[in-house]
């Protein structure tokens, strides 16, 4: 079942990791859909319409005008939106239970583990206002043992799943900056193959494209990093 025209699903983003699994799976399914870009870097995040949906304050999230039982559905967190997604289109989420169990293993294994671990590993490597070579070490050395899990996954499969599926559009994002995480793919061969694979599909290469433009070299912009470093009470 496709989105109608007319009632393109709203997708709320900004081109990082995160964002990036919802814009190519919205590209691999080849539906409607409209960018609201939530500029996190100023702080865009924090205003109340985003949390009537997004109550965590993070993107991206998305909203369904044409959700379960026809009227319109919020969602937020980015593995439960590729469920949904997929549940909804009936692609790249398998039905039959086992497959399933596959691609969740891997989709939940990136929401708990590779973002955050690699999430540290750019903060301690590229942000944090003075070298602390302890969480450098600490957050790089995780990074690399959670690549070789992958490597060792992909020499037994073609995909994290099994077949092609959210769990790897989920995961790609997070390698794409592996030199600012302090990793070389020549040491995971395996790894290298898929993510080389993943950004040859040309849903993936517009997925990851989306917004591209807006994107600003966080490293240098202090003013951000006071935004998306500091704590807002609420």
């Amino acid at each position: 079942m496709a989105a109608t025209e007319g009632t393109p699903i709203e997708l709320y983003y900004w081109p990082t990791p995160n964002g990036w699994k919802v814009s190519i799976l919205l590209e691999e399914v080849g539906v409607p859909y409209a960018v609201r870009y939530v500029n996190i870097g100023k702080g865009e995040q924090f205003e109340p319409s985003f949390l009537a949906i997004a109550p965590n304050n993070r993107m991206p999230a998305i909203v369904d005008p044409d959700g379960p039982g026809g009227e319109s559905i919020s969602v937020f967190e980015s593995g439960a939106i590729l469920q949904y997604l997929g549940r909804k289109f009936g692609q790249f989420y398998p039905q039959e239970e086992r497959a399933r169990v596959a691609v969740e293993e891997w989709l939940f294994w990136q929401v708990g583990g590779l973002g955050p671990m690699a999430g540290q590993a750019h903060h301690f490597r590229q942000y944090a206002p003075e070298p602390i070579q302890y969480g450098i070490d600490r957050y790089t050395n995780e990074v690399h043992r959670l690549y070789g899990v992958m490597d060792r996954r992909l020499a037994k499969t073609e995909f994290l799943g099994g077949d092609y599926s959210i769990a790897d559009m989920a995961a790609i994002g997070w390698v794409v900056p592996h030199k600012n995480q302090g990793q070389d793919l020549e040491e995971f061969p395996n790894l290298k193959r898929w993510f080389e694979a993943l950004k040859a599909r040309p849903a993936v290469e517009r997925g990851l494209a989306l917004g591209a433009e807006r994107r600003a070299n966080l490293a240098d912009d202090k003013d951000a990093q006071k935004v998306l470093f500091g704590q807002r009470a609420r």
